[in-house]
């Protein structure tokens, strides 16, 4: 029996959504911080830095808030069971330490769920910028170069980002619903679609939990207890075929991954925003993909585009399929998802 016919021929609700239809409506997803908010984030943030410890270890109950709180809750439920996105501006960056606004971004996160580690090192807070790593090394994390990235997902159930400082030119955000692309593909190519839930290779970049292989085969596609479920990365499914004991990629799986990405680039589905300095924007991995395009920076160092990054593990979330032990390590909601490595031991470098 085809996987197929035990999904609905079209998905419907909140996250199937078109870009062109958010640009429209930037009132879905765009909130504006009103100065009690930011009070609220600020007394909080100086609260947990009273305390003398780091950053990494900073929780929900470290962080005391008022009635932004309630905002937060609503956050995550439209994360996991709305739309998938929000971006929250007006944060005043410039006006904080690098320690303050790593504070107010990891107790934000801490109240929509628990930190999670990014790279074998255990970094909690993430910095996306350009290092002048190579792009085209097979164990490159495409963040840190200033390449157009493609449309992909990360390993953790929430993505969160906070813009300290822009590119020159370039490097806008783009997002996408993957249950719109499904959509799309079980409208016109239903035996391609099919094989995006083939368990395909996707390289971990060296990134190699003890005791696993160098790739996992989660399928790009799941559908769960009711539940599409989105994992994807072409560039690291392409580099994962180095190995021999990948799967092979059959021209009919080829043309699957290409008509998928053909489909997160049709500007009438994807949307593209320019964050800007103070911008938090989070989005749920398991139906939205993100991306980033190109840019040229700043030849100042103090000017060059700087990001925080969080993933995070949410209460209330969706089961994950068994496959995703592969790269989750659990897959209990509110504790799974990251890169944990031997060694690999969690904190927040604040540069």
């Amino acid at each position: 029996m085809s996987i197929l016919e035990t999904i609905p021929a079209k998905l419907i609700g909140p996250s199937v959504w078109t870009g062109k239809d958010m640009m429209a409506n930037p009132l879905d997803w765009l909130t504006t911080l009103t100065p009690d908010g930011i009070a609220d984030l600020e007394q909080a943030a100086k609260h947990y830095l009273s305390l003398g410890r780091d950053i990494g270890e900073i929780t929900k109950e470290d962080f005391p808030l008022g009635k932004f709180a309630n905002h937060l809750n609503s956050l995550r439920d439209k994360l996991v069971n709305g739309i998938g996105f929000e971006v929250l501006r007006g944060l005043p960056v410039q006006d904080y330490s690098q320690e303050m606004a790593a504070a107010i971004f990891c107790g934000v996160g801490a109240h929509l769920g628990s930190a999670r580690s990014q790279n074998a090192a255990g970094h909690i807070l993430g910095h996306v910028r350009d290092i002048g790593a190579d792009a085209n090394d097979s164990n490159t994390r495409i963040y840190q170069t200033s390449e157009r990235q493609t449309f992909h997902t990360d390993s953790a159930d929430i993505v969160g980002l906070l813009c300290l400082a822009t590119a020159k030119e370039g490097g806008e955000s783009l997002l996408v619903s993957a249950e719109a692309i499904y959509n799309r593909m079980r409208a016109e190519r239903p035996d391609l679609l099919e094989r995006l839930f083939d368990p395909i290779a996707t390289d971990r970049r060296g990134e190699v939990p003890e005791g696993m292989q160098p790739f996992m085969t989660i399928p790009p596609l799941s559908w769960h207890q009711g539940k599409l479920t989105v994992f994807y990365q072409r560039q690291y499914i392409d580099s994962a075929q180095r190995f021999p004991e990948a799967m092979r990629l059959t021209k009919d799986h080829v043309a699957a991954l290409d008509m998928f990405d053909d489909l997160t680039n049709d500007p009438d589905l994807h949307m593209t925003m320019r964050l800007q300095p103070g911008d938090l924007q989070f989005v749920y991995n398991h139906s939205q993909l993100h991306d980033r395009t190109g840019y040229l920076d700043w030849p100042d160092p103090d000017k060059r585009r700087h990001l925080f990054r969080l993933w995070l593990s949410a209460d209330g979330d969706r089961e994950l399929p068994e496959s995703f032990r592969q790269r989750y390590g659990s897959i209990e909601i509110g504790n799974r998802g990251g890169i944990i490595t031997k060694g690999t031991k969690l904190h927040a470098p604040l540069d």
